[in-house]
């Protein structure tokens, strides 16, 4: 497979992840868009010894470091609202199953929205992404062991925060938590 076959699979296998990421971590559809566009534009620049074998995780981890370089020049992120996560989790449907998704499952973006940084993007990348800690560890440029905690304490405080609301409020629609995809994380 030639450079430019091997890039382009690249672009196929890992352009709508990318996208959905860096989203997750950019309240600007623009400056996600670019950090995804830079991305692959530094993959073409760079060998492809350097990147072949984990090609996922280097991929995440540009992409992280060059929105975290545009928002240190910009104005600090901004979380999205339920509204703009659920259309971005969604593309496609409709309003009224759009209204239906966020009913059902729109919790757990409210309670994940809450989490610090690092945990939140840990569990989105776990769950989300089907990332390894060791892929994952690779991106936030921390230990797998950190990955874990992070993974665990979160979970743990979503959870928590679940249970709590159930008592408060009344049985709540239990979306499933760690589902891959564009599911409850989204």
């Amino acid at each position: 497979m030639t450079d430019e076959q091997w890039i382009a699979s690249l672009v196929d296998a890992h352009e709508s992840a990318l996208c959905r990421y860096a989203r997750s971590l950019s309240a600007d559809e623009a400056t996600a868009l670019d950090a995804v566009q830079e991305t692959f534009l530094r993959l073409c620049k760079t060998k492809r010894v350097k990147v072949e074998g984990h090609e996922a995780a280097w991929l995440f981890r540009v992409c992280r470091s060059r929105l975290v370089d545009m928002q240190r020049k910009s104005k600090p992120m901004q979380n999205l609202s339920i509204k703009q996560q659920a259309i971005l989790a969604a593309p496609g449907l409709s309003p009224d199953a759009v209204l239906e998704r966020r009913d059902s499952e729109g919790i757990v973006p409210a309670l994940l929205k809450d989490l610090p940084d690092r945990q939140r993007e840990a569990i989105r990348l776990k769950f989300q992404q089907s990332m390894s800690y060791r892929e994952i560890a690779d991106i936030m440029r921390i230990s797998e062991s950190n990955v874990g905690f992070l993974i665990h304490t979160g979970v743990k405080t979503l959870r928590d925060q679940m249970q709590k609301r159930h008592r408060h409020h009344g049985p709540v629609p239990s979306p499933t938590l760690l589902q891959t995809g564009k599911g409850a994380l989204s």
